[in-house]
């Protein structure tokens, strides 16, 4: 049963036309090179619209995972589908697993504490995710390859890109965990001052220092490049002529890329160009 008629899951012509908007996302993003303000994470402003960033994150996040499995599991049958051959659900599974990962358990149990969201890139995010899902979706779910002859020939190409996807996550994982020691170091410490003087402790959402470990000893934003790593690799698993993965690509880059040129001033400006010393923004020894 549909949702939306014609869209959730999209007809073929609804999912054609999601995918043609979806290339122009980096237009939207443009934005981010002249401007510095960006209210969320360490560039989080005070708002009385901020949303608390656990919630933020966890909702704006999951609506990725959940529109792809939905539009799984409905759309072959619509489309007269018995069943989708298995390379359709590795790649399904590696979406859902990366977004289980970041949308569920990242934010509710392993991070502790984020900023708050301002409800504009709440917006801009929660879009990302449906545009991103419908496209990789419906791809995967009919309007892609539907026959295991389709994947046929590509096998040492899917399995590489599964390599290259699995370390990358991987990768992503590690890097974040060690934002978040920061975040547990800072936490732990403000507890044992508070508990001195008597008082309760207070919240480390704003509390920041320059990592140190992993690639992050030559790049400030290591998590976000093992991320364009990790999905570089998702695009292999699909072949080049999977046009949803390399969108999704293309668009986490340009959003990121700017992002993360951003985060380095901050940086900067926050430790002083001396402590920040070589390392570049995401890419070592280039940007």
């Amino acid at each position: 049963m549909a949702i939306v008629q014609n869209w959730l899951p999209p007809s073929r012509e609804h999912w054609e036309t999601v995918c043609y908007i979806w290339q122009f996302f980096p237009l939207i993003t443009a934005a981010q090179w002249v401007l510095d303000w960006y209210p969320q994470g360490k560039t989080s402003i005070d708002s009385r619209f901020n949303i608390p960033g656990k919630i933020g994150w966890a909702t704006m996040e999951s609506a990725g995972f959940l529109t792809l499995s939905y539009i799984m599991y409905s759309l072959p049958g619509e489309l007269g589908i018995e069943q989708l051959p298995w390379g359709n659900w590795i790649m399904a599974g590696c979406f859902v697993v990366h977004y289980l990962y970041r949308a569920v358990l990242a934010p509710l149990y392993l991070n502790p504490s984020m900023s708050p969201i301002h409800p504009f890139v709440w917006l801009l995010a929660f879009g990302f995710q449906i545009f991103n899902a419908t496209s990789i979706g419906g791809w995967l779910a009919g309007y892609g390859p539907t026959t295991v002859q389709d994947w046929a020939g590509r096998y040492w190409a899917m399995e590489i890109g599964l390599v290259i996807w699995a370390w990358g996550l991987m990768a992503n994982i590690f890097h974040d965990d060690d934002l978040r020691q920061i975040r547990r170091a800072a936490d732990r410490k403000q507890r044992a001052e508070a508990e001195k003087l008597g008082k309760s402790p207070e919240g480390v959402d704003k509390v920041y220092m320059l990592p140190k470990n992993g690639l992050f000893k030559y790049v400030l934003h290591a998590h976000y490049l093992c991320e364009w790593i990790e999905w570089a690799g998702y695009w292999m698993i699909g072949g080049w002529n999977c046009h949803p993965a390399r969108a999704f690509l293309v668009n986490e880059i340009t959003t990121m890329l700017p992002r993360a040129l951003q985060g380095k001033r901050w940086y900067e400006k926050k430790f002083g160009k001396d402590k920040v010393g070589s390392r570049k923004a995401v890419i070592p020894g280039l940007v």
